[in-house]
């Protein structure tokens, strides 16, 4: 992990906190799998890996996201053997695998486009790694077979690559690289060639798959909702440095820095300083607030200490009527809103010029026997004292 500051929220989840210990280099009962150790990878003067330390079990799921440029698609190409780190180890099972060839590393890379041989079928694509690796024939066709049926192919297996779906392709494409039975399986933008529909019916089969074969695996996403439906645990990515990592859970309710809490869905930022810092409470006055954010918990920091207060829209509740003054609230405007079908998106603007989102159930209204405020209505926001994450950098 790197030097920025941990979310001053305690962490509760157990797999989040194992995985903390792991990436600080903790003991832990799970011995790794693959332990990536200092890896910086430049190009010229750019670098773009910077001092990467990260442990993946064995049978894990893992997802490095972030956007475009930040490091996570050659930090898997060094897993590959397609590029070399300019320092650093990466041990595999116990092997150091820096410095092997490609074909020399029990690993297999799946890409976002599938490279299917289009001049092959389904099933001599599958074969195609197993005969370059002079396998019998016999067991060549014992692991085909056994492909098919996994990823449910067999009635396919006669069909060239253009006869079949997007989503037909991405299964062969799974199957070709699983074939090999490789000790790593790594995933670049794996489901990125599909549409948006197709994508999210293909996610939970794609994770199933690779849980029952029980191949390690490690993916590349930029698509969060990807990330957060396939993987085990969650690395984030910025700039070339591994920001954080932990369960999706952890990485969505506990994010350690500003970057986290806004890559991942939205945040409400608040900025401002510590003016009460107790046990059990601590408040920040902000401006942007145009009062005080107070939370359930302290955060042994100084008074006057800059900070910024996240708060998912889904945690700042909009009501019509004027609530009790008091922290955690304050007036605003509508200002926008996405009508969503179950739910609406409301873009509330405060005093100060700040814009508040608020995530509001389309029962909402009715339930409370009101109407919906619409654009120019004056509506207040406000929010428990658990919803805030205090965040120092």
């Amino acid at each position: 992990m790197t030097d920025a500051v941990a979310a001053t929220k305690p962490v509760q989840s157990v797999a989040g906190a194992q995985a903390a210990k792991q990436v600080q280099g903790g003991t832990t009962t799970d011995k790794p799998y693959l332990k990536i150790s200092g890896v910086v990878k430049k190009f010229g003067e750019h670098v773009a890996v910077d001092h990467v330390d990260l442990e993946i079990r064995q049978h894990e799921i893992f997802a490095l996201l972030g956007s475009s440029g930040c490091g996570k698609s050659t930090l898997l190409r060094m897993l590959a053997g397609m590029d070399s780190p300019t320092s650093g180890k990466i041990i595999l099972d116990g092997q150091d695998i820096v410095g092997l060839e490609p074909y020399e590393r029990p690993v297999n890379m799946m890409f976002q486009s599938y490279a299917l041989f289009p001049h092959m079928t389904v099933a001599q694509n599958i074969a195609f790694g197993l005969k370059q690796d002079k396998l019998p024939k016999d067991e060549i066709a014992a692991r085909v077979d056994v492909m098919l049926d996994l990823v449910q192919m067999r009635k396919y297996a006669s069909r060239k690559p253009h006869q079949l779906s997007g989503g037909q392709q991405q299964r062969v494409a799974l199957a070709r690289s699983l074939a090999k039975r490789p000790k790593l399986l790594l995933l670049d933008e794996p489901l990125g060639a599909l549409d948006k529909k197709l994508r999210q019916e293909t996610q939970l089969e794609l994770a199933n798959t690779i849980e029952k074969v029980g191949v390690t695996c490690i993916m590349v996403t930029h698509d969060q909702e990807e990330a957060m439906t396939m993987a085990d645990r969650i690395g984030i990515m910025s700039e070339g440095r591994l920001l954080q990592v932990g369960s999706p859970t952890d990485i969505y309710e506990y994010p350690n820095c500003r970057f986290t809490a806004e890559f991942i869905g939205e945040s409400n930022m608040f900025e401002g300083s510590v003016t009460v810092d107790e046990a059990d409470r601590v408040e920040i006055t902000s401006a942007e607030l145009g009062g005080v954010v107070s939370v359930d918990h302290g955060i042994t920091g100084p008074k006057g200490m800059h900070v910024w207060a996240s708060i998912r829209p889904e945690d700042v509740r909009l009501d019509r009527k004027p609530v009790p003054a008091g922290p955690n609230m304050a007036a605003g405007v509508v200002e926008n809103i996405a009508y969503m079908g179950s739910y609406s998106i409301y873009h509330i603007k405060l005093a100060s010029g700040k814009v508040v989102k608020t995530v509001v159930p389309s029962s909402r209204w009715y339930d409370a026997g009101e109407t919906a405020p619409t654009w120019g209505d004056q509506v207040y926001v406000s929010w428990r004292t658990d919803a805030p994450v205090i965040l120092t950098m």
